[in-house]
């Protein structure tokens, strides 16, 4: 089972991107339609991959059909720092949003180690 397939890589991160609720549900300058690509540097990872991430309200979620358990939270800054996970397969995420884009790093645990970088562009 590759790991990467299975977490949509930090969805990556989810992710990537994985922004959980702040203190109470409002909107947030980085709501909005996202995507995010996540590439492997180290590691037997699937080598890159694209994701749709969905912030509403400043919470993200995963834009496709596969089903991620992700926990995390971007600040006023634009830190982000996050997990996301499906099953024994984990990757945290860490980077920073600004304006409409963004970069970090991930990083497996679990199954297979793996870790890489990621890009996310806000596309509406």
């Amino acid at each position: 089972m590759r790991v990467m397939s299975c977490l949509g890589a930090a969805a990556l991160t989810a992710a990537a991107l994985a922004l959980a609720p702040p203190a109470r549900a409002q909107a947030s300058r980085f709501d909005g339609n996202w995507s995010v690509e996540v590439v492997t540097e180290k590691g037997a990872c699937d080598r890159a991959y694209r994701y749709a991430v969905i912030v509403q309200n400043g919470r993200a979620r995963y834009g496709g059909p596969e089903n991620f358990n992700v926990n995390g939270q971007v600040q006023p800054n634009g830190s982000v720092s996050a997990s996301i996970s499906r099953g024994q397969d984990r990757a945290d995420v860490s980077g920073r949003l600004s304006g409409h884009t963004g970069r970090g790093t991930w990083s497996t645990s679990g199954g297979r180690v793996c870790s890489g970088f990621w890009n996310a562009e806000k596309r509406g």
